[in-house]
């Protein structure tokens, strides 16, 4: 585990627009997995400014993102396909047919997610997997639970999850209460990942997925087990980060 700790979200933004970058200047087939939320977004501005002005190519790209509520369209604001759209898709040359999100409005959910757990495989799994973190330790939307639930499937929001993505909305009634995310084997497949955290709300959790035991109840503790995982943290996501000793830490 590598751990890299930066003075300012901008900063651990541009690292983690580094990581993707090069990963698509290194394999122009590569296979990307994506988030959603507030933390992605600097990264997918400087990603976008990179496009713009050095010629890289998104053509022969696939991506898969985590997750995708249940019951939004892709036209609806609030979907993530929309998201996904607004901030990065629509500003690149990506083909269309690589993109790979979750279908929320799905008339089977169950085959919805077999498909997308086969699509992974055949795509040749995740070469680097970009993940933000919940308050409660959440990853993609595998809430805090009594088991780790492995491959793509529905999950029942919690509602401090609720709560906190009502800030989207309207009004907390029209946030929906299940989603279908990618599960923990389906995360730890991936090749390379990179999780980002800024801000002392993401402090608690943050030390616990590092220095925690391995626990269904904070799901991201099951990032120890990864061998190729780079947490990015500005200087408020690692004030309860205490001891060191154990971690290959960065200060790039």
């Amino acid at each position: 585990m590598e751990v890299i700790i930066k003075n300012s979200y901008q900063e651990i933004s541009s690292l983690a627009a580094g990581y993707l970058l090069n990963t698509v200047k290194n394999k122009e087939n590569a296979v990307l997995g994506l988030p959603t939320g507030s933390t992605p977004l600097e990264m997918y501005k400087i990603v976008v400014n990179e496009y713009k002005k050095n010629n890289i190519s998104f053509k022969n790209i696939k991506t898969f993102n985590l997750d995708e509520y249940i019951g939004l369209n892709k036209t609806d604001k609030n979907s993530y396909y929309f998201f996904m759209e607004k901030n990065l898709f629509s500003h690149i040359d990506i083909n269309w047919a690589n993109i790979n999100i979750p279908n929320g409005m799905t008339s089977s959910i169950e085959s919805e997610c077999l498909n997308y757990e086969n699509k992974i495989k055949k795509a040749g799994f995740i070469d680097i997997l970009f993940l933000g973190i919940g308050k409660n330790g959440h990853i993609g939307f595998n809430e805090p639970a009594e088991y780790f639930e492995p491959h793509t499937h529905e999950v029942k929001l919690h509602q401090n999850t609720i709560n906190i993505n009502s800030r989207f909305f309207n009004k907390i009634e029209d946030v929906p209460k299940k989603a279908i995310t990618m599960g923990i084997k389906t995360i730890l497949s991936a090749k390379k990942i990179v999780l980002i955290a800024a801000g002392s709300s993401k402090a608690e959790a943050i030390s616990k997925t590092i220095s925690g035991k391995i626990d269904p109840r904070l799901p991201a503790s099951i990032l120890q087990l990864h061998n190729n995982i780079t947490i990015l943290l500005d200087n408020e996501a690692a004030e309860n980060i205490k001891d060191y000793n154990f971690l290959k830490v960065g200060c790039l």
